[in-house]
């Protein structure tokens, strides 16, 4: 089981499929341009659209925007690609998809687990169900949407357009560090938090697989899954602890 889990790691998140390939320097530094542009945008789009009140229709069309920001963004800078993943065998397979639903779904249990424990700190508390009030008193299922399409942007600009915008040697640690700041002006230290884990989780997978679908998988469940399951493990907190 060991020797499995072991080798499925190593498949997913740390041997290459393939090199990254390299730009023209043109292309890079206008690679750059559009994305520290885009960023700036999408990171204050986003700040914005979470103070609005939870359960008003503009919340809905201010964090699509935000969205509409990251997907023009990160097309605008340059071709991307969906890459593909890697067998425990050692054998290239297009099965990125897969990989990411395994590892998406493993961090979403270790933050479930995490939140019975951390819902209890009333400092962190708080702006977790500011945020969430957004899903108790919206519309669950277009809340759902939106976080659906908003996870498949947001991996299309910061896995695809900043990692590739990123000196090789900063590929992983940079696009993190960028995913996370992008949070700040949430005012949400738990956001900034998952996003650095998130981060890194689908960074790992871009450097593997050479583009954004495993990625996309990954964020999707994930989120979804905290949109649907984090209500009840705080709940569950609040009865252990």
């Amino acid at each position: 089981m060991y020797s499995e889990v072991t080798a499925f790691l190593r498949a997913s998140l740390v041997d290459r499929v393939r090199e990254r390939r390299e730009e023209p320097a043109r292309r890079v530094r206008t690679r750059r341009i559009i994305v520290a542009t885009t960023f700036v945008l999408g990171a204050v789009g986003l700040g914005a659209a979470l103070t609005i009140e939870p359960g008003e229709p503009l919340f809905y069309a201010a964090t699509l925007g935000v969205a509409a920001v990251w997907v023009i963004g990160a097309f605008a800078s340059g071709p991307l690609h969906l890459g593909r993943s890697r067998t425990r065998a050692g054998t290239a397979d297009g099965r990125a998809a897969l990989q990411g639903f395994i590892l998406g779904g493993t961090l979403l249990v270790v933050f479930l687990l995490g939140a019975m424990v951390v819902g209890q700190i009333d400092v962190l508390r708080g702006p977790v169900d500011d945020l969430m009030e957004h899903a108790l008193y919206g519309s669950l299922p277009i809340v759902a949407l939106v976080t659906l399409i908003s996870g498949v942007c947001e991996e299309v600009f910061f896995r695809g357009a900043v990692y590739a915008a990123m000196p090789r040697r900063w590929e992983i640690a940079g696009s993190t560090l960028i995913y996370a700041l992008s949070t700040v002006f949430a005012g949400v230290p738990l956001l900034t938090f998952a996003a650095l884990s998130l981060g890194l989780l689908t960074a790992a997978q871009r450097r593997v697989t050479g583009g954004v679908l495993g990625p996309i998988v990954s964020h999707v469940t994930w989120s979804l899954g905290m949109l649907f399951l984090l209500p009840h493990a705080l709940s569950i907190g609040d009865l252990l602890w």
